[in-house]
Formats: C-alpha cells, structure tokens, sequence
C-alpha cells in the first residue's frame, strides 16, 4: 500500500488536508500522552487515558503512519536521553 494513503479502503494518495489532519490527531494524542506521563503509546489503555484522542489519531492516520509516528516518539526519547549523556561526557572531558 503507498505510505501516504489513509487507513480506509480508498487507495489515491492522500491530500494535504489528509495529512494535516493526521499530524494535528497525532500532535493532540502525544500530548495527551505526555499529560499522563506514558512514553510509548498504547500503555495508556490500561487506564483509560487518551480514549478520544487516540481513536481520532486511528481514524485520521494511516496504519503505516502510527506505526512510524509511534516508533518515533519512543526513538526520539532515547536519542534525547543518549545526547544529554554525550554531553554530559563531553563537558566532563574538557575539565
């Protein structure tokens, strides 16, 4: 399936507008996310959190995009935590 089509059945690619309202749908639901401290998306059901957030991120965005926008968030944290060690070391070496 092209990567920028939506989960329906419809296979044209997606509109700006499509995309738009994914990204706004995903930037709402990390939020949400955040607000409830969980990193990695999904965690949260066990609670209940995110519950409309998250099935509007499902309904505007493609399967292949939250599996993307999802690994990334998770990646992103580390790299975040992997950086400010390198600099922490970095800092360290030059006393």
């Amino acid at each position: 399936m092209w990567p920028f089509t939506s989960s329906k059945k419809d296979t044209s690619p997606s509109t700006r507008e499509d995309r738009s309202k994914c990204w706004e749908a995903r930037d709402k639901y990390f939020a949400c996310l955040d607000r409830v401290g969980v990193l990695k998306p999904g965690d949260e059901k066990k609670d209940g959190a995110c519950a409309s957030e998250d099935k509007a991120y499902e309904q505007n965005c493609a399967k292949s995009w939250i599996e993307y926008f999802n690994q990334r968030r998770v990646i992103a944290d580390a790299q975040k935590d992997r950086l400010a060690q390198a600099n922490t070391q970095a800092a360290n070496s030059k006393r």
